[in-house]
Parts: C-alpha cells; sequence; structure tokens
C-alpha cells in the first residue's frame, strides 16, 4: 500500500549531544524536570522572560511543558538543549531553545542563578548556532532580551550578533516593557569565527 504525503510521519531533524570546555548540551526529556523545576522556578530568573511564562509558575508546571510541548515537538523544527556541567552530566543548570520559526526570535534560554557570571551560556550557544546555521540551514538568527537584562545582552555581544532595534514586549516583571533585537547572519558567524578563532 502507498502512503500519502499527509499520512506519512514527519521527518525530526535530531537534537545532537555537543560537548564544550566545562557543559555537555544534550536532547532535554522528561527526566530533567526535577532539575528544570528547582533550577527554572525562581523569579530571578523567570523575570526577564515573555510574559507567556506564568507567575508564579504552577507546581507540575515544569513536566507538564516539558511532556506537552517540547517532546513532541522536538525536531521538529524547534531543538532544546538541557545544559549541564561536565563533572555531573545528569544535572540540568539551564536549557537553550532553538526553533526555526522567529517570533521574531529564533533563540531562547536560561540559567540557573547559582550558575551566573561564569560564561556558561556563551560557552553553551555557540554549539547550538554552529548547528543553526550548519546543519539546520539557517540564514539568519534573531536573538531578544529584556532591556536591562545585560547578562543576556552580553551573550549576545560575545558571539557577534548586532544590536538592530527595540519595540515595547510584555515580560513576566511588569517593569520590563521593551526588548533588544539582535541579529547574526550565516556570513557574520563565519567570519566572527574566524576573527576570533574558535
Amino acid at each position: 500500500m502507498e502512503l500519502s504525503l499527509s499520512s506519512r510521519a514527519p521527518h525530526r531533524t535530531p537534537t545532537p549531544t555537543f560537548a564544550t570546555a566545562r557543559l555537555v548540551l544534550r536532547e532535554l526529556s522528561l527526566s530533567d524536570a526535577p532539575a528544570y523545576e528547582r533550577h527554572f522556578v525562581d523569579y530571578e530568573v523567570i523575570r526577564n522572560l515573555s510574559s507567556a511564562v506564568p507567575w508564579p509558575y504552577p507546581e507540575g508546571g515544569v513536566l507538564e511543558y516539558i511532556r506537552d510541548n517540547v517532546v513532541p515537538n522536538q525536531g521538529l523544527d524547534r531543538w532544546v538543549w538541557a545544559i549541564a556541567l561536565k563533572e555531573s552530566p545528569s544535572e540540568l543548570i539551564g536549557a537553550v531553545d532553538l526553533w526555526r520559526k522567529g517570533r521574531p526570535e529564533h533563540r531562547g534560554f536560561w540559567l540557573g542563578r547559582s550558575f551566573w557570571g561564569r560564561g556558561y551560556m556563551t560557552e553553551a550557544v555557540e554549539p547550538v548556532m554552529d548547528y543553526a546555521f550548519g546543519p539546520l540551514g539557517f540564514e539568519k538568527l534573531v536573538l531578544t532580551n529584556a532591556v536591562g537584562n545585560s547578562r543576556s545582552g552580553r551573550v549576545k555581544e560575545k558571539t557577534g550578533a548586532r544590536l538592530i532595534g527595540r519595540r515595547s514586549t510584555s515580560f513576566v516583571d511588569p517593569a520590563l516593557t521593551e526588548s533588544e533585537d539582535w541579529e547574526i547572519t550565516k556570513e557574520e558567524w563565519g567570519a566572527f569565527k574566524g576573527k576570533t578563532g574558535r
């Protein structure tokens, strides 16, 4: 029996595991829910995120989010990595999310507060950018952060993105009302890596 195009299972592109100098990035799974909840459900982490993220965060919300939003879409124009330290690869400390359809941004991330200020996120996003511009065929990434979230802005600066503007946006913290929009093209990423020797 011949299958029609509409009855075929959608093609999934794998979410590969990456190892950096200090980190392991691996596909986010349901088993990560307890560590995700431990590090994510913290107002200082969540306040800079889109107002689509609920606060107070509901009990059991992390498991529901991974089960209902991440797992079914993993590899279908969305890829979510758990970030872990190499010495504790099973303990998630943050996450990087990449999606093909811009809203307008194509990437998001968060890191547990006790791990801030050590350069982990810059280290984590570099292989994700390589994957986006390489095997996934992205031509451009649009990246955003709340105005005033200087740590997130620095990650963009340290990975070669250009600030292209500001716009009104709502965040979990109602005092935050604008986002910065950044952009980097495939060519700019290649040139940045060549210049920095990365």
